[in-house]
């Protein structure tokens, strides 16, 4: 069965619109009346803002951990998402994903089966994608950008299972923040030495030899196979250690 959620709405079969949100908003083709919808578009991005400070305000201290949607549950990156869900309940954090399969379903699944709080934030996208079932608290969002405040504003850190495109782009924003001083004491702990290496040896081999960032921008990224490090990284953090 089709099924897609447009923001909190859940459309299937014949009534899934096949345009998202983002795209109508960024898509500068097309006749001029957009000059008169924006203005109106504006509520509707307040009123995402309005719903995810609602929804996390009493969240407490809290983890997101991004990684592949694309690995299924015989993946060993699986198995390792659920165990940082779990042993980062059991440190005392609540765990935020974004809500998807993969990685996020194995972290979301940790968290909850250690009776902790397992938080989910999805996105409208043009294919099918709900809530994994081991999320507890799940918002959806129509924009990215009110999404990534979300992660942003409520995680202490972020935890970083091999992923794709969407898994980069927040480690990166995340980086870019911290390198930028608008978050501060925020760890970012890339999980799996063999997937990530790669990815660090051109970042320091290729862009920090042509001088296009600088060695401690590579200094706050953190690579490890190892959990507990993961979980004493991000307790050092809440707990106000410098990193």
């Amino acid at each position: 069965m089709r099924s897609k959620f447009k923001g909190p709405v859940l459309q299937r079969r014949s009534q899934v619109d096949p345009e998202t949100t983002d795209q109508r908003l960024l898509d500068s083709r097309g006749p001029t009346d957009w000059v008169h919808q924006d203005p109106w578009r504006v509520l509707r991005m307040q009123a995402e803002f309005v719903e995810g400070f609602g929804a996390l305000a009493e969240l407490g201290p809290a983890i997101a951990v991004f990684g592949s949607a694309r690995i299924g549950v015989d993946d060993p990156t699986y198995a390792l998402g659920e165990l940082v869900g779990r042993r980062l309940v059991e440190a005392g954090f609540a765990v935020i994903t974004g809500g998807g399969p993969g990685a996020m379903e194995a972290a979301n699944k940790g968290a909850c089966e250690a009776d902790g709080l397992s938080v989910g934030l999805g996105i409208e996208l043009p294919y099918e994608q709900d809530l994994n079932e081991w999320v507890d608290v799940g918002v959806n969002f129509r924009y990215f950008f009110a999404r990534k405040t979300m992660f942003v504003k409520y995680s202490q850190g972020f935890v970083v299972l091999p992923g794709g495109v969407g898994t980069l782009d927040e480690m990166f924003e995340a980086l870019t923040l911290v390198q930028t001083g608008k978050i501060t004491s925020f760890p970012i702990v890339l999980v799996g030495t063999s997937y990530w290496q790669g990815l660090l040896g051109w970042l320091r081999e290729v862009a920090l030899a042509h001088g296009t960032i600088r060695a401690e921008d590579l200094d706050r990224l953190v690579v490890t196979d190892d959990v507990e490090e993961v979980v004493a990284r991000m307790v050092e953090a809440r707990d106000g250690g410098v990193l």
